[in-house]
């Protein structure tokens, strides 16, 4: 998911992000910001989640994210990005995003548990909205499906998949193909049993067995993956 925030969305490496809310969700994009060289405050009400991440993030502080005194004081206004992770309290989730409006952050994220929830954030000021819980129903019927071994799909209607080759690629070019002109997707890279990825070229060959790397609309690439 940070990956999303990070390459998506164009945080800038060293860009300074607060994550509100420690549980599951907040927690990993907190700690997958640190390793992508992002410098993050994590705030929780919860003590005992704040000690368990102390160690691990720039700053983890126990504070009450709805009071604007105390983020204010914590220098919350000084944060680039603002992502708002509060797990079950639609009430504390939309309340602290009223608190960062108010502090002027430029790029506020909320996760939302509801659509109605995401439709008031909206409207509140949050200017990303995005759900877990659906994103990962979604990813999960593709994987059942059969068609992809990996996809995820960013809030834009853009997603990225892992496939097989089609048959109907086998022994050919990228190039040759005609893969963008014909489906309008983008292979990124090949991946070939016992051998290293390879980023895409127009002289790529593709061969049966090979696993293909493709970036494009969702459904264009559901289409893509039907061929398979």
């Amino acid at each position: 998911m940070a990956r999303l925030f990070t390459e998506q969305y164009s945080f800038a490496k060293g860009d300074s992000v607060v994550v509100i809310g420690l549980g599951r969700f907040g927690s990993s994009v907190a700690q997958s910001l640190v390793h992508l060289g992002h410098d993050v405050m994590g705030i929780d009400r919860d003590e005992l989640l704040v000690r368990e991440w102390a160690d691990l993030l720039t700053h983890a502080v126990q504070a009450d994210s709805t009071n604007t005194a105390i983020m204010r004081q914590l220098g919350v206004a000084d944060f680039s990005h603002a992502i708002v992770g509060i797990g079950t309290d639609i009430a504390a989730s939309l309340m602290t995003l009223m608190v960062l409006t108010e502090l002027g952050i430029k790029d506020i994220w909320v996760k939302a548990l509801t659509a109605e929830h995401g439709q008031i954030a909206e409207r509140i000021g949050a200017h990303h909205v995005v759900y877990p819980e659906a994103n990962m129903g979604e990813r999960v019927a593709h994987l059942i499906s059969g068609r992809m071994i990996d996809f995820i799909e960013f809030d834009d209607g853009f997603a990225i998949a892992r496939i097989h080759a089609p048959a109907s690629t086998h022994q050919q070019t990228l190039g040759e193909s005609m893969i963008r002109e014909k489906f309008g997707v983008t292979v990124v890279g090949i991946k070939r049993a016992h051998e290293d990825f390879q980023h895409a070229t127009p002289s790529s060959q593709i061969l049966p067995g090979d696993l293909l790397i493709i970036s494009g609309p969702t459904r264009k690439i559901e289409l893509f993956a039907g061929k398979a």
